[in-house]
């Protein structure tokens, strides 16, 4: 079994030195609680998972956090919304600072909780699967194939799980246990067949109402759905960005999960080869070049301030990532081989930014010999995570 130093410890232990408590926050399996026993192996550790704990929890909230006057490590914190106001006369009573971390796979509960009772208290971060330079020592997976069928999380990144098994098996405790506690679903077997529907649009603008009949869903349902998804950290919309550009501009989201493997396999990908001549597979490589933009942002503690642009001409950028005083324009070609038409959108971007502020970068599924053509950066999808800036 692999521990490795995740990218995000340090933005843990700077939240813990500015907040009385930290909630961690991400998907199940991403290593929350992992991160947080490295970070702070002294607390105790509580997981409110374990029915007998959660119902000592639920009973006697007050008599609960007694035990742990010290500070303690709650995992899965949700489970007991009554403790989020219990802990919030604890903190204030005394504000010492890291005393409490608090993980969690539901981002719109945990936070739903948090802001109703620990407001101005809590530091946050985001803790998504890993990021490919911290599996890559530990890892067989070379090409941007292998990687997308392994997938990014722990488990078949670093600890060579078969990732069709780790995969099906995720999926059907993600429907059994997150789902279930988020909406109910009579038939899960529909909602594991909306979720393969949303993995075929991954890196594409997201056709509301097609998806919805295609479903066999109503539209409310589907916005519902989506929800789910974006709550329990599966899929990510992102905005087109808007700008004072002349061109009138996409208004629609693009869709794209937040994990290239479990993607691929819910398309049916069982082998690198199969991402290889699979049609999608340029929607996969932006899946996998996206999830390591958000992990980037959301390692360091940071909003995503992710967007696209794209206007009625269909002229695009991929990714338009704000970094606070400047933006970086992003285009993504799974090809190995640099061609002049890869820089069209990109000249663009840069013509309507004449001001100079903006910087552009073109990643490449591969290992470019040039480092630069012009005004334009390129990068391998392995090392261009070096261009991006921490927010100003």
């Amino acid at each position: 079994m692999h521990e490795i130093k995740r990218d995000a410890e340090s933005s843990i232990r700077k939240l813990s030195d500015n907040f009385p408590v930290v909630a961690i926050t991400g998907p199940r399996q991403s290593g929350k609680t992992t991160l947080a026993r490295m970070c702070f192996p002294d607390k105790a550790y509580v997981s409110l998972e374990d029915p007998d704990i959660r119902q000592a929890a639920l009973q006697d909230p007050r008599g609960f956090l007694g035990l742990y006057a010290a500070g303690a490590i709650f995992d899965e914190v949700q489970r007991v919304p009554d403790l989020f106001s219990y802990l919030q006369g604890v903190v204030d009573r005394d504000r010492e600072n890291g005393r409490f971390v608090l993980t969690g796979s539901h981002q719109f509960l945990l936070n739903q909780h948090i802001s109703q009772s620990l407001a101005g208290r809590v530091g946050y971060l985001t803790l998504l699967p890993t990021t490919r330079a911290e599996s890559a020592p530990h890892s067989r997976a070379n090409s941007f194939e292998e990687v997308i069928h392994q997938g990014l999380y722990p488990d078949p990144a670093l600890h060579g799980r078969d990732p069709a098994l780790w995969y099906g098996a995720y999926v059907q405790t993600y429907l059994e246990k997150d789902v279930r506690q988020l909406v109910q679903i009579q038939d899960l077997n529909h909602f594991q067949g909306f979720l393969r529907l949303c993995a075929a649009r991954t890196g594409s603008l997201l056709d509301s109402t097609g998806l919805a009949n295609e479903a066999d869903i109503n539209f409310r349902t589907m916005q519902k759905w989506l929800s789910v998804l974006e709550a329990s950290h599966v899929i990510a919309l992102v905005k087109p960005y808007h700008t004072n550009f002349n061109k009138r501009l996409i208004k629609t989201p693009k869709l794209y999960f937040l994990d290239p493997g479990l993607a691929a396999w819910l398309l049916g990908v069982r082998d690198p080869a199969h991402v290889v001549g699979h049609p999608l597979r340029g929607n996969l490589f932006e899946t996998l070049v996206f999830s390591e933009i958000l992990k980037h942002r959301c390692n360091r503690a940071e909003t995503a301030d992710i967007y696209f642009w794209r206007d009625s001409q269909r002229n695009e950028i991929d990714f338009v990532v704000d970094e606070g005083l400047t933006r970086i324009a992003i285009e993504v070609k799974s090809s190995q081989t640099i061609r002049p038409e890869q820089f069209k959108g990109l000249d663009l971007w840069s013509k309507l930014n004449a001001d100079g502020s903006e910087r552009t970068l073109l990643i490449l599924g591969g290992h470019p010999p040039l480092t630069r053509r012009g005004n334009h950066d390129i990068a391998s999808w392995e090392t261009f995570t070096r261009h991006l800036k921490p927010k100003a």
